[in-house]
């Protein structure tokens, strides 16, 4: 392998509150055979990443426990038998962690190129959202032109993606945000109504619509549970992506039975890498012409230095956020503006 052999990195020192992130330098493995060395250019900061670091969400066996899971950067570095890359080649990367560094391993086959019209930086916003929404929304979620799509967190970065991507493959969209500025962003990006969570009960949907909802999105759970049965259309699929209110739950499924919905979840962390490269390969042929059409864009709201990945988790935990937040991984560059 060339390129260098150590690299600063984020690690969590301790299960805990964002604190405990701190930047440290590590030894960087040799890339398996089909692995690939990125330097990073910049890391994608997710909800997955604050429950690893709060001791919840803990990275498979095997897998380094340095957080992140997605990265844009340039390969520096190839294994024997990754022949699809060479160094030089700019990429951006699902990982299953190790994304908060200067520079990470990959598997060949989770790399992308940067989409036309998207930033380097930019394209780190991607892999982790593209690949959640892409297997939930379009595949487990059956999407078909003319169906109606409730995005719950709509101004998430899952939701910022999944607004757009349901919005030109033909569905009707609504959403959820937590505040009306949130709302009409969420609005900009293509959902006919933003319901303020605060505010409004997202459940007369049913009415505006005139009808329930096909497939819903659903990152909060809690109360949310039972709301979206009763909101949910004849035969609708409702996934669950998260549990920001919590996994239990008293619910009545009599209302699913009679409407024979299709209640199910997944996480993409588990997956094998054959799959995620399954979806890798229908994301370029896919997702990734509808990005360089401009229907598609990834929403960024900061990017902060790699050094202030503590900021970042504060930030994504205050949900403040409209669109993704993003870490700066170039050896001394200041904060993006």
């Amino acid at each position: 392998m060339t390129g260098p052999v150590t690299t600063e990195c984020i690690e969590i020192t301790a299960p805990g509150e964002a604190g405990v992130l701190q930047l440290t330098t590590r030894a960087l493995p040799a890339p398996g055979s089909d692995e690939v060395v990125i330097a990073v250019d910049t890391a994608g900061v997710n909800r997955p990443d604050v429950l690893q670091r709060q001791g919840l969400y803990p990275p498979p066996p095997g897998v380094t426990d340095i957080p992140g899971l997605e990265v844009s950067g340039t390969i520096i570095a190839v294994g024997d038998q990754a022949l699809r890359w060479a160094p030089g080649d700019q990429v951006c990367a699902l990982l299953a962690g190790g994304g908060y560094a200067r520079c990470a391993l990959a598997h060949q086959d989770l790399c992308l190129p940067v989409p036309e019209g998207v930033s380097l930086q930019a394209a780190a916003a991607l892999p982790e959202t593209a690949f959640t929404v892409w297997f939930n929304l379009v595949e487990r979620g059956g999407l078909r032109r003319g169906d109606i799509v409730l995005v719950h967190g709509g101004s998430s970065g899952i939701g910022t993606l999944a607004i757009q991507l349901a919005r030109a493959l033909g569905a009707t969209v609504y959403a959820t945000a937590g505040s009306d500025a949130k709302c009409r962003a969420c609005e900009a990006l293509g959902a006919s109504r933003c319901f303020n969570y605060r505010t409004e009960d997202f459940t007369v949907l049913k009415t505006l619509a005139g009808r329930g909802a096909d497939i819903i999105i659903d990152i909060v759970g809690g109360d949310y549970i039972p709301r979206n049965i009763k909101v949910a259309a004849p035969k609708g699929r409702i996934i669950s992506l998260a549990f920001l209110r919590g996994s239990r739950v008293e619910v009545d499924l009599m209302p699913m039975m009679l409407k024979q919905l299709v209640l199910t979840g997944a996480t993409l962390r588990s997956q094998p890498v054959a799959e995620k490269a399954r979806l890798a390969a229908a994301l370029a042929g896919n997702l990734w012409p509808l990005i360089a059409a401009g229907q598609v864009r990834p929403v960024i709201h900061r990017v902060l230095p790699l050094a202030q990945a503590a900021e970042a988790h504060r930030i994504m935990e205050s949900s403040s956020h409209i669109g993704k937040l993003l870490l700066d991984c170039r050896n001394g560059k200041e904060e993006s503006e």
